[in-house]
């Protein structure tokens, strides 16, 4: 069964490592903030551009950096952790559910998160959620074993304090608040909070500021508080800005918006595909008695109570904060056990039995939603043509920049004629949704539950490679790498860079080049709080001394997007702009041509 998994996550990772380019924004900032991080050799203040980026926690660049490190500055390098990330909290759900669940359960748990479409997004780009899903999973299960023990192993609690501190130096005080408020509700409903003043709350307290706080300290010596202007230090801006004004909608600058709350929740579902149809019954097995929760419940119903407040404190603590679309992620691994604790009900259980009929019910369910997606993949099929080779995305698709501040904003600038370049994964698509739903309702219709099962891992391997190939061609939109090499490949000395806007939008050159980026009207995001520190470089242009930069003998390379172009070129003599590259509503302007006189 470990095998399985194991290939499971090779066939669905490692085609995804090399290819597309590093996108503009998160992936590119954070690759970057890894990049100047080897540069540097300096592992405890983070950079992008030259300039702090104080704002986030360390432990995903320092392995992207050690992966730098052992095999080069690449894409497959940067994401190469996050996809051994995935396989590492495969394992702690696989540790998990053997442990409380049942072999089959461990492995089936397993396999859903390594298929979950929700994961294999959310690392595709460079953010830590899947790490903190890891360590909150490890952390949990240790928690738990420790729980169920009469006089708790020290080594365990210790081990449980350890995967805490990790999980604060992935990301800040969500490693604390998730396992807290998660055992503090459960002991609360189950009356155990004698059972917590034995698992050794003093030196495993020691244990987590062992790991947890050296970094801190040393991040506060080096980014102290400024005698002026907003720049109030590293612990102003790390833990009040990022974490507590943020949760209020206070974070200053306020570049980013919240998904609707309705759907925050129903994307659950679509992280869960195909397995959720199995999470409504899965759900059942927790036990909503009050009276039940505080008597003698079994270890199994404990557990399944213990993934219950899991799933419902997070969901709770976001609902009712500012949230992206991948905020959710952590309460992947409690679902993923429960639906893997169910399929393990429903295979030990007999011919005729409840759970079997519940199973084929939830696979007619999905039959029909495979046939839709099979019909809807056709008809856009039909309802489409080709484009040539070679085709720019950006001349079919209509631009809503009011929505970039979340992280699936850019989707909605598909058009119908644009899903004529998604044609090849539209057909696999189409066809993988149908044969996979129509072999896991045949095989649970005569009992086969492995094959069902094991049909639908093979579906989500061929719709994952899919969102593969989608993610390839849609990619121009969301990465500027090609024009990046092209202007390092034109780059001489005295030459110099500016992004239109925001340093994100056009992070990727800073990345591809190497070089340090300017930037036009854009003191704000990323680079505005550790602009302000001593030593900071002077990357910040206004339209007067950008007009003088482009006026000038040297070359200048201007990235805009499109719709910014007009407004920024605005007193600029149209006869010295000429056009270097455009790629996906994006251009690179230049002042001097394409090599010099």
């Amino acid at each position: 069964m470990l095998g399985i998994a194991i290939v499971t996550w090779l066939l669905i990772y490692v085609p995804g490592l090399a290819r597309p380019g590093l996108l503009d924004d998160a992936d590119s900032i954070h690759a970057e903030a890894a990049r100047e991080m080897l540069l540097n050799h300096n592992w405890v203040t983070l950079y992008i551009n030259g300039i702090r980026y104080l704002e986030k926690a360390p432990l995903m660049y320092w392995s992207v950096a050690t992966s730098y490190k052992l095999f080069g500055v690449g894409e497959w390098q940067t994401r190469l952790p996050l996809a051994l990330a995935v396989l590492g909290l495969a394992w702690c759900a696989l540790l998990f559910g053997r442990r409380f669940l049942g072999k089959e359960g461990g492995f089936y748990s397993a396999l859903i998160l390594i298929t979950a479409p929700g994961i294999y997004i959310y690392t595709r780009f460079l953010i830590p959620d899947v790490v903190v899903a890891m360590w909150l999973t490890l952390g949990l299960y240790l928690f738990l074993i420790a729980y169920e023990q009469d006089n708790p192993s020290r080594w365990i609690c210790w081990g449980f304090a350890v995967t805490v501190a990790l999980n604060v130096l992935t990301k800040s005080l969500i490693g604390i608040a998730f396992p807290g408020m998660i055992i503090f509700v459960f002991v609360l409903v189950t009356c155990g909070f004698k059972k917590l003043l034995k698992m050794h709350p003093i030196s495993s307290t020691f244990v987590f500021l062992i790991v947890a706080a050296p970094w801190h300290i040393l991040s506060t010596i080096r980014s102290p508080a400024q005698p002026a202007g907003p720049e109030r230090g590293f612990l102003w801006f790390y833990f009040i800005n990022e974490q507590f004004l943020r949760y209020i909608n206070k974070r200053i600058p306020r570049d980013y918006d919240k998904v609707p709350l309705l759907v925050f929740w129903a994307l659950l579902l679509v992280w869960l595909i195909p397995w959720f149809v199995f999470l409504f019954p899965a759900l059942k097995q927790i036990p909503l008695r009050i009276r039940a929760w505080r008597e003698a419940l079994d270890a199994r119903a404990r557990v399944n109570l213990f993934l219950g407040v899991w799933a419902g404190v997070i969901m709770l603590f976001f609902s009712f904060s500012t949230r992206q679309e991948y905020y959710s992620l952590p309460v992947l691994p409690a679902l993923a056990l429960l639906i893997g604790g169910w399929l393990q009900r429903e295979r030990e259980s007999s011919a005729g039995s409840p759970e079997r009929r519940i199973g084929l019910r939830a696979s007619t369910a999905l039959l029909a939603i495979g046939v839709l997606g099979f019909v809807a993949a056709m008809t856009m099929l039909a309802v489409t043509h080709p484009f040539p080779p070679g085709s720019d995305i950006g001349t079919v698709l209509v631009s809503h920049p009011g929505e970039y501040k979340l992280s699936l904003g850019h989707m909605q600038d598909l058009t119908i004629p644009s899903f004529g370049l998604f044609r090849t994964p539209l057909l696999l698509i189409g066809l993988g949704l149908l044969f996979g739903t129509v072999a896991n309702w045949i095989f649970r219709r005569r009992g086969g539950l492995i094959g069902a099962n094991l049909s639908l891992t093979a579906m989500m391997i061929v719709v994952l490679y899919c969102v593969h190939l989608g993610f390839v061609t849609f990619s121009p939109e969301l990465t500027s790498k090609s024009m990046a090499v092209q202007i390092r490949n034109e780059l001489q000395p005295g030459d110099t860079i500016v992004i239109n806007g925001k340093y994100e939008r056009g992070s990727t050159l800073n990345y591809y080049t190497g070089q340090q980026v300017y930037v036009l009207n854009g003191r704000d995001g990323n680079l505005w709080f550790g602009s302000f520190f001593p030593g900071a470089p002077d990357v910040f242009l206004d339209d007067a001394s950008f007009a003088r930069l482009w006026a000038g003998k040297n070359r200048v390379f201007f990235f805009t997007e499109d719709y910014m172009k007009d407004e920024a070129l605005h007193g600029i003599d149209p006869t010295t702009v000429r056009v270097f590259a455009t790629q996906g509503g994006k251009f690179v302007l230049t002042n001097q041509g394409f090599s010099r006189p």
